[in-house]
Order: C-alpha cells, then sequence, then structure tokens
C-alpha cells in the first residue's frame, strides 16, 4: 500500500496529499524507471551508473519557476565534471520535454517524464497525488548510489538552493 501523507505542503491553498516518503541523507537512492524525450524507458540509476547524479523534481517544465530552475541547472552543470549528471523530472509528456529543450537548447541536462508510472514520485516523496504532478525536491546521489544531499520546498514557487547542491555534488565526487 502506498503512503499517502496530508500536511506536508500546501498547494493553491489546500493541503494536499503527498505520495510516498520523503528521503533523508544517507538513504540507499531507490532505482526508478521514467521515460526519456523519444518515450523510451530510462532507469535513472542504471543509465548513470558510477556517476554523481544531481536530480531535480519539478511540476512542469511550463511554468516560470520550473523553466528558470531548470536553465540554472544547464547552465550551472557546463561547469561541472562530466562525471556529474543533472535529471530534471517532470510529469511533462516526452515530447513536451523535447519541444522544451530544443526552444531552450539544453545541452547538459536530461529531462525525464514521469508521466506514465509515477515511478519516481512515489519512491522519493514527490508525487502530487491531486494535481498528478511532483513537488519541487531536489537530490544529490553518490556514486555508490547513497543519497548525500536532499532538499524538498515548503511552496511549489521556491527554487533548491543551488550552491549547497552543486557543492554536494562536487564534494560527491
Amino acid at each position: 500500500m502506498k503512503n499517502e501523507r496530508k500536511g506536508v505542503m500546501n498547494f493553491k491553498g489546500l493541503d494536499i496529499t503527498i505520495v510516498g516518503n520523503d528521503m533523508a541523507l544517507g538513504d540507499k537512492a531507490p532505482e526508478f524507471t521514467v521515460q526519456n524525450n523519444e518515450f523510451q524507458l530510462y532507469e535513472g540509476l542504471k543509465e548513470t551508473n558510477g556517476k554523481v547524479r544531481i536530480i531535480a523534481s519539478i511540476p512542469s517544465l511550463e511554468t516560470g519557476v520550473c523553466d528558470r530552475e531548470t536553465r540554472r541547472f544547464n547552465m550551472e552543470a557546463t561547469n561541472l565534471n562530466e562525471e556529474i549528471i543533472v535529471m530534471v523530472i517532470s510529469m511533462d509528456l516526452p515530447y513536451t520535454q523535447k519541444r522544451w529543450c530544443g526552444a531552450a537548447g539544453m545541452e547538459r541536462v536530461i529531462t525525464l517524464s514521469d508521466h506514465m508510472f509515477g515511478d519516481f514520485g512515489e519512491k522519493y516523496g514527490c508525487l502530487i497525488k491531486e494535481a498528478r504532478v511532483l513537488r519541487r525536491a531536489a537530490f544529490v546521489i553518490d556514486r555508490m548510489d547513497n543519497i548525500v544531499y536532499t532538499e524538498y520546498m515548503a511552496e511549489m514557487g521556491l527554487e533548491p538552493t543551488y550552491e549547497d547542491i552543486i557543492n554536494a555534488a562536487k564534494a560527491a565526487l
């Protein structure tokens, strides 16, 4: 049975239901299956095995805050070691992500869709049941699949602490 929690955050003034448990420092990162921009299944940890991963969970690329956040991660990634992978996961359909990436000139960020299964959202405590979108969160996972940084935003419009995320990823190398 899925763990459903209330009282975690508000969305548009309503107490919403979060599906799944929050991840904590030191937790083993669970494998998750999403889709890439070509609608192919993508196992997030397996596909990036041996790398340090920054994962940003966002509601939708087509909102102002998510657009800004993804562009910022792409900019930051250009200055990072190639051993650090940045994934941005939303419920947007893969062709929407592909179109957005093309228009935005994304080169270092991998956009992935959780729309089919909600697997990432549930396993990482990011799935908002009522709206079926992901809540904003950020994670850094080391080469051994351990969570070394986690940040859940209390409100949808808040951005993560980019400097702390980048520093955690660099330290995990």
